[in-house]
């Protein structure tokens, strides 16, 4: 216990080493993206409009796209999607990133479906692997105090924002010409990837240290009591050490401890008001007045309930600290501040845009940022997971009424993600409990946002130079046509 309790103030230690650094070099990677687009730009002739339109079909994730449903068939194509989605599944849930970045090429470029209906399924499975790493989550107890290891408050925090980013990212993937999409996804993984695998060698050097204190520790302790002139009688010995200890919960009482009815509620409401929003807009003509006006409506929703959740956190924290509470709101060891909260808006829909334009959940951003904040890997992970189920399943619902994936296809990797998502979890959690070290969840994370941004940069390097060689239209595209 005294091991756990000393990890846990470890990473908020850890969460106080600035961050310009890795903001400047977003900020640097997304200017020289932009210089790039704008050369290109200059250097492309407009196509005819004939040539945009089949360009368009070709490269966007449209009504128009051309659609490409293999059959649910014993090959070896599925098997190698069957064994690549397992394993994606089983570690990008225990990261708290999905794995979209590895599912949607996997079912592009070996399975055969077309980037659309690819994009879909890779929803699919982040849903079924997120799920069942959250009931597996909600049977768990925090590993260092009494509180559940979902954080409730981060998530009511980002889930708006995401779902917000999502409908944005969506929208730019229509407009945004392929290389350009893959380039900034390229910067932004090798940069979170990066940082993650920084910030797990920190927590693993610092682990070190506090086993071999412990282990000191218990050396002179054993050495001190073998040094003793009075020995107690081991029949004694329990009676007269007995301390109040806290009830040990049964697996039926952690359950139920763990849910926060009146948090769920709200998340289950801004999922239903972005999914009545989306199926409206859906049925609407494109860029007409009312599908304008459905996408505008998100804007309210995602506001109204990130400003609540802020003004809840910063009232408490102000609260806390006028009291001498020295103790953190929720599991994020920062002062909640309006320039905090600012920070935190921009990072959700950064990832909500980025999970829109590549067909993942957004935890690729949203994992990384609750290291940042100070959360332990274990809450991390399990909160990343529980925003990421509802942001995949909104889309996943919205996708099965504009029939863009086939069932049979996403019924049996669905099931395969759900089974990887159990799998991984009580194998990761029984390493780290066994090597005493929650860096290993950080080291998971960060491999598995690199694997992404290579997997993603071999495919958009392979798509842009197919374009270049058969001089394809390589610039921005027609929103409305």
């Amino acid at each position: 216990m005294v091991m756990e309790r000393r990890t846990g103030s470890l990473y908020g230690r850890l969460n106080r080493s600035s961050t310009r650094g890795f903001l400047a070099y977003v900020a640097a990677g997304v200017a020289c993206a932009a210089v790039l687009a704008c050369f290109v730009l200059s250097a492309a002739d407009p196509p005819p409009a004939s040539a945009a339109r089949n360009d368009g079909a070709r490269l966007r994730l449209s009504s128009r796209s051309p659609r490409v449903w293999p059959d649910l068939a014993f090959n070896w194509r599925v098997v190698v999607a069957t064994v690549v989605g397992f394993l994606g599944s089983a570690f990008g849930t225990v990261g708290g990133v999905g794995g979209g970045g590895i599912f949607v090429p996997m079912l592009n470029l070996v399975v055969g479906f077309d980037t659309k209906s690819a994009a879909a399924l890779s929803k699919c499975m982040i849903m079924g692997a997120s799920a069942s790493s959250v009931w597996y989550n909600l049977q768990v107890s925090h590993p260092t105090k009494e509180a559940p290891v979902i954080d409730y408050k981060l998530a009511l925090l980002f889930q708006p924002m995401l779902m917000l980013g999502i409908t944005i990212g969506v929208e730019l993937s229509v407009i945004f010409p392929y290389w350009l999409i893959t380039v900034l996804i390229i910067i932004l993984f090798v940069g979170t990837s990066s940082r993650s695998f920084y910030k797990g060698i920190l927590m693993w050097r610092e682990e070190t240290r506090i086993l071999m204190e412990t282990r000191e520790r218990e050396v002179q302790s054993k050495s001190t009591c073998a040094a003793g002139d009075v020995v107690i009688d081991p029949s004694y010995e329990e009676p007269l050490l007995t301390q109040p200890q806290p009830k040990k919960k049964s697996a039926l009482e952690t359950f139920l401890f763990n849910l926060r009815w009146k948090n769920i509620l709200v998340l289950m409401s801004v999922w239903s008001s972005f999914l009545v929003l989306q199926v409206l807009k859906n049925n609407a003509k494109s860029c007409s007045t009312f599908y304008w006006v459905f996408n505008v409506l998100q804007v309210p929703v995602a506001l109204s309930v990130f400003l609540w959740e802020a003004v809840q956190l910063c009232r408490e924290s102000r609260a806390r600290r006028m009291n001498g509470n020295l103790e953190c709101v929720c599991e994020a060891s920062i002062e909640w501040s309006p320039a905090q909260l600012i920070f935190c808006a921009f990072c959700g829909l950064l990832g909500g845009t980025v999970g829109g334009l590549l067909g993942s959940g957004g935890g690729f951003i949203l994992g990384p940022l609750l290291l940042e904040l100070g959360c332990i890997p274990q809450v991390a992970s399990a909160t990343a997971t529980f925003v990421m189920m509802f942001s995949s399943s909104l889309s996943v619902v919205e996708f099965y009424f504009l029939h863009r994936f086939p069932l049979p296809f996403a019924g049996y990797l669905i099931f395969i993600s759900i089974l990887a998502g159990f799998w991984g979890q009580c194998l990761v959690r029984k390493i780290v409990h066994v090597l005493k070290r929650a860096s290993v969840i950080v080291f998971i994370l960060s491999s598995v946002i690199f694997a992404s941004a290579l997997t993603m940069g071999v495919v958009g390097t392979q798509k842009s130079i197919s374009m270049i060689n058969n001089h394809e239209y390589m610039g921005f595209l027609d929103f409305c046509e």
